[in-house]
């Protein structure tokens, strides 16, 4: 298993990070442009437990896997989203947000993501896999969030 945790400074209010992991589609489109479909199967009142059907475009072939929710916090100044699912059937995913409130305009965001091979001929894919894309992502978040922040 791999695993990567890396966080950022955002100059923008924690509510307005959120919207971006916990929003619409569209919200969530802005930061994960490869998602396509984010729709609900299943929800349940304390959030937790919850799937969504997502399909992610890869190049021309669209995967669709089902997306848990893990752990849910909504409060004013922390917020955390913990999702886990399976790519492709030969990955374990999980992916953990955590927001904390600075001050009014600026957010700590922490991103920490687990890679599990479900096959163990994939774990040699992963002996090669690096954090860029974790850093890509927070960039990415940290600049969205930012823009709409002017």
């Amino acid at each position: 298993m791999k695993k990567w945790t890396k966080d950022i400074e955002i100059n923008a209010p924690i509510e307005q990070v959120w919207k971006l992991l916990d929003g619409s589609l569209e919200n969530m489109q802005e930061i994960m442009p490869q998602v396509v479909e984010h729709k609900p199967i299943k929800i349940t009142d304390e959030v937790v437990g919850s799937i969504y059907r997502q399909s992610y475009r890869e190049g021309k072939r669209v995967e669709e896997y089902d997306v848990e929710t893990l752990e849910y916090l909504d409060e004013p100044n922390k917020k955390k989203l913990k999702v886990g699912f399976t790519l492709a059937k030969l990955f374990e995913i999980t992916a953990f947000y955590e927001l904390n409130k600075m001050n009014d305009t600026k957010t700590s965001f922490t991103y920490t993501v687990t890679n599990r091979p479900s096959k163990w001929f994939v774990k040699l894919f992963l002996l090669f896999a690096t954090e860029k894309v974790v850093v890509e992502f927070l960039e990415r978040v940290k600049n969205v969030a930012e823009a709409k922040n002017l």
